[in-house]
């Protein structure tokens, strides 16, 4: 599940992790591209901008924006043009999911332009994309009822899925709307704990294979229960985390050694043996009277 030798931030493990909701905290997802080196900027509502080197990839963490588009990260050909592609996680996403994406496009970004500006195979982009979808086959997801132009997975409960367009879809939409070649969600219907992810149509197979991977991961995610929605409750399963167990004191060692039982000491223990010794002469047998 975790490390044991790591501080647990939660009290319970979530399960299915895609219920687990988000941590509220945006440090761990900007932590691969701060290794970088790249910029940190904040305006004075207090959002957050993280710029690349040279300038083509942005991150944007905007609790104060305009929607509930709480990440968005953006990648430039040219850094004084168009996006290139665009992904986003709205304010209910797990945190988990944004740093599995972070962290292949810190890595991606170290591999260079052809890593980080891929875009899916000129031939078939379908069967290219179909590499960001084997995770959630392979995890149990299922294929739903074929609509027109949309290739779409849902979890066995229901409670999560993933939609992908085909076709041709309007570039500018694709980054301010929801209508995006890539979508989902995870959650209950109703309610504020619906969390939902997109990316744009040339977003890297491999930045998206890293959502999908994390959000079909069986691994539970820990949470404090009180700071999960009604929501998530009703639905996720909850396992205690039990807490380590206390380093002994010194005075605990001293008690535990004081309280050992004494060694075993050497001592002669008889056994029977095949030889004859003169301490081991058995007396002669009476003889039998005569007749």
């Amino acid at each position: 599940m975790t490390d044991p030798d790591l501080d647990i931030d939660g009290d319970v493990y979530v399960f299915p992790r895609y219920l687990a909701g988000t941590t509220g905290i945006g440090d761990p997802a900007l932590a691969p591209l701060m290794q970088l080196g790249w910029e940190l900027t904040h305006d004075d509502l207090g959002n957050a901008y993280l710029n690349a080197t040279d300038h083509k990839v942005r991150l944007g963490f905007l609790p104060e924006g305009d929607d509930d588009g709480l990440w968005r990260i953006n990648a430039y050909a040219d850094r004084f043009g168009p996006p290139a592609w665009g992904v986003s996680f709205n304010d209910s996403c797990p945190t988990e999911f944004v740093t599995a994406f972070t962290t292949a496009l810190a890595q991606a970004y170290q591999d260079g332009p052809e890593h980080y500006l891929a875009r899916p195979g000129p031939t078939d982009t379908e069967l290219d994309a179909f590499n960001a979808v084997v995770p959630l086959i392979n995890r149990g997801w299922k294929i739903q009822h074929p609509r027109w132009g949309v290739l779409e997975l849902q979890t066995p409960d229901g409670m999560a899925g993933l939609e992908y367009a085909t076709g041709r879809l309007d570039a500018e939409r694709e980054l301010t709307t929801l209508e995006a070649r890539w979508y989902m969600w995870g959650g209950p219907k109703n309610g504020y704990a619906r969390w939902y992810a997109t990316a744009s149509t040339n977003t890297p197979t491999a930045l998206v294979k890293a959502i999908t991977q994390s959000v079909s991961d069986p691994a539970p995610l820990p949470r404090w229960k009180d700071f999960l929605s009604r929501g998530l409750r009703e639905h996720a399963q909850l396992v205690p985390i039990a807490p380590p167990p206390p380093v002994p004191t010194p005075l605990d060692v001293h008690r535990t050694a004081s309280r050992r039982r004494p060694a075993l000491t050497t001592r002669s223990v008889p056994r029977w043996s095949t030889t004859t010794t003169p301490s081991a002469i058995l007396p002669a047998r009476p003889s039998r009277p005569r007749r």
